[in-house]
């Protein structure tokens, strides 16, 4: 059975970081393993704390996983500080993990900072350079790239920068950008690809950027070409949030397996 590693943060609510990674390498027939980063106190209204473990812990978990399992993919998420970003660039390098998928998670959809500039440096000077691919949604994007995006032209210059520092390929979200239909971009060596999906009119959108990045590594993991995961990504997503439970107060989780449930 093909296998992908998420290292990201604890969520108790379920509906983003590893738990929601596990979720979506399940919907996809991938078996999931986990290193924990940080643990949150957080729900469907927001982030209320945040513990960072140790970068030797961080460390240590991804090694155990790595001497027992064949890891075909890997999907980073939350990393919570520099140091811990240090430790999993080190353990994808002496480990040799494959498709690296690196979610920069820099700010919880609530507003609460989830990386510090110290972990933004690291992130470029030592994580980038070793991902498949990278999947900023726009907010993450202009940060990454210092440039607004306010057009195709610019989400592609933005791309563009991305991708010169390292990545082999970028795919920047849409979701956050206004209008009807949803837009992401993906550049891949040098060439642009852009899949449209109607936009769904929904507040269980809690995680869609974990599920997103989880569904594409799990395809990489099945050894699909990114090109064949990105647009499928995009409707998995889309599905999820239009079937979405109604739990909680706030902005809902997605429904992970709409897809084996309507199947």
């Amino acid at each position: 059975m093909r296998t992908a590693l998420t290292i990201a943060g604890s969520d108790p609510s379920g509906g983003a970081g590893v738990q929601a990674d596990l979720k979506t390498f399940a919907a996809h027939g991938v078996y999931g393993v986990s290193a924990i980063t940080a643990i949150t106190v957080q729900n469907t209204l927001g982030v209320e704390a945040i513990a960072p473990l140790s970068a030797d812990l961080v460390g240590a978990q991804i090694e155990s996983i790595a001497g027992d399992f064949d890891i075909h993919a890997v999907k980073i998420g939350m990393l919570a500080g520099a140091a811990i970003v240090e430790a999993v660039a080190a353990a994808i390098t002496s480990l040799d993990l494959p498709l690296v998928v690196l979610d920069p998670v820099l700010v919880s959809s609530s507003g609460e900072r989830l990386l510090d500039d110290d972990g933004l440096t690291a992130m470029v000077t030592e994580l980038l350079p070793r991902a498949r691919v990278v999947t900023p949604n726009l907010p993450e994007a202009e940060v990454l790239s210092g440039i607004q995006i306010s057009s195709s032209d610019e989400a592609r210059e933005a791309a563009r920068r991305i991708q010169a520092m390292g990545p082999r390929a970028v795919i920047i979200t849409g979701g956050h950008a206004p209008g009807g239909s949803v837009v992401d971009l993906l550049l891949d060596d040098d060439a642009y690809h852009a899949f449209n999906t109607d936009r769904v009119a929904s507040q269980n959108t809690h995680g869609t950027g974990c599920a997103y990045a989880s569904a594409i590594a799990a395809a990489l993991a099945l050894g699909h070409s990114l090109l064949t995961a990105a647009p499928a990504a995009q409707r998995y997503v889309a599905g999820a949030i239009a079937s979405g439970p109604a739990v909680g107060r706030g902005r809902g989780p997605l429904n992970h397996f709409w897809q084996r449930q309507s199947g």
